[in-house]
């Protein structure tokens, strides 16, 4: 069942004024009973914003549809007789911004794409740590403690997926990317303010992330669920396919270094967490198998390692 509810959005701007305490709590509310919110008035250039947009559909166009349309024709999706559950209706491209940059390796990018998503790259990164002490305020958590805990010994990896999901003939037959929660931290998406398809799971119904000009998604990952000891949670979300439009995506991943200790916060803590302690790395190689499966299991498979074995992997996944 697919529901209507009001999705909450939040306009930074309100933190500067009268109106900052209850932005914080509906801010607060988000993470709580959401695990997604939208910021509008968030610092970002439009300007960049818009450039980044049309350079990114240009670059669909001209480097990434053919090998779309060959990708369809090479797994049979071309056709689409029959239900498909395990390949993704999208054309995708990755890119690293931390600790290393792979801006410079990325095929078929002008100079003044790259130029305008290093920038924009920048800028976001600066955005997902001011958040993250917006969420440690709400928390009652010493300001910089999500950034200390991330940073591990080599700082943050951050990174970005350029998305693409085509008009897709017959969408009750593929879904554009599969049900899930990410496995990261703080997930900000710059997507399609004319083209819907992400969905997040709320209180069993499937509910629609309004697109929004110059708005940015915000979604937490695994890591933030476990270091609240659970009082914020990462929530499913999927993509569907339209019949109509090329819907871009463009999400960026900041997301603990590798070798950080993640653990639940002890002031989050009472008597006994439920939540496992681990290196981040070592959570990223199991969910690299088990993506689209449910979380719980890989939560349960790190407080024994030995048991990561009993997950059947189903999926490859960038872990940046």
């Amino acid at each position: 069942m697919e529901k209507n509810i009001k999705f909450p959005v939040v306009d930074l701007s309100k933190l500067n004024g009268e109106e900052r305490d209850q932005t914080m709590a509906l801010i607060n509310d988000a993470c709580e009973n959401w695990g997604f919110f939208e910021i509008v008035n968030h610092g970002l250039p439009h300007d960049l914003m818009d450039k980044v947009e049309k350079m990114t559909k240009e670059h669909y166009k001209n480097s990434m549809e053919r090998k779309f349309n060959d990708m369809l024709k090479a797994k049979g999706l071309d056709k689409l007789e029959t239900e498909v559950e395990d390949v993704d209706w999208e054309s995708t491209f990755y890119l690293r911004h931390l600790p290393q940059s792979n801006l410079n390796d990325i095929p078929d990018m002008s100079d003044e794409y790259r130029t305008a998503m290093k920038d924009f790259g920048k800028r976001l990164e600066n955005l997902a740590e001011d958040l993250l002490d917006l969420l440690c305020e709400n928390l009652g958590l010493e300001k910089g403690y999500l950034k200390k805990v991330f940073h591990g010994t080599k700082g943050p990896t951050f990174g970005t997926k350029v998305s693409n999901y085509p008009s897709c003939p017959k969408p009750e037959m593929i879904k554009g990317l599969r049900a899930h929660t990410d496995a990261g931290g703080l997930i900000l998406l710059f997507q399609d303010d004319k083209v819907s398809g992400l969905q997040l799971l709320k209180d069993g119904d499937w509910v629609d992330v309004p697109p929004l000009n110059h708005s940015i998604v915000i979604n937490l990952g695994d890591q933030l669920e476990v270091i609240t000891n659970g009082k914020y949670k990462s929530v499913s979300h999927r993509v569907v396919t339209q019949k109509e439009g090329n819907r871009m995506s463009i999400a960026s991943f900041y997301n603990p270094g590798s070798d950080a200790e993640i653990s639940p916060a002890s002031s989050l803590v009472g008597k006994e967490s439920e939540y496992p302690s681990f290196v981040f790395d070592d959570y990223m190689k199991l969910y690299a198998g088990v993506k689209f499966q449910p979380k719980e299991p890989r939560f349960e498979a790190m407080k024994n390692a030995s048991a990561a074995t009993d997950l059947k992997p189903t999926a490859a996944v960038e872990t940046f």
